[in-house]
């Protein structure tokens, strides 16, 4: 009985830093986008979006470096071709634990650059930024 309580502690221990070691896996910047009253990091685990779902970070800070609470976040990208409507994608985003921190989910069904468009309204301010990411 002794054996069979450590194995369920060594399977425990194992499981929690499994998923502890992806959650703060480190983070590659995918791009920067400064605006006057807000710098906006887009970040994801390979450093760029791709074919297929995606998961994603955004964190807003100030131009001094600090976290910046800008509430309810919206993202969507766009993609245009000839002859025909743009290809529109939305994303999902909530709230990180931290100030300033968001996550995201957003698919994609094949690659190009996309014109992101991202906004912003609650405590640190209203904003919106629009910028190009291509996704490979």
């Amino acid at each position: 009985m002794r054996n069979s309580h450590r194995y369920i502690w060594l399977a425990v221990v194992l499981l929690w830093a499994t998923g502890t070691g992806t959650a703060h896996a480190q983070l590659k910047t995918i791009h920067i986008q400064k605006t006057k009253d807000a710098v906006i990091t887009l970040k994801s685990e390979s450093g760029l979006w791709k074919m297929g779902s995606n998961a994603f970070v955004i964190e807003f800070t100030s131009p001094a470096g600090q976290p910046l609470d800008v509430g309810t976040v919206t993202l969507n990208t766009a993609m245009s071709m000839p002859g025909m409507a743009p290809m529109i994608a939305g994303a999902t985003i909530k709230p990180d634990k931290s100030p300033g921190r968001y996550t995201g989910t957003i698919s994609f069904p094949d690659s190009g650059a996309r014109q992101v468009t991202l906004a912003w309204d609650g405590p640190g301010g209203r904003g919106s930024a629009r910028f190009s990411v291509p996704v490979r």
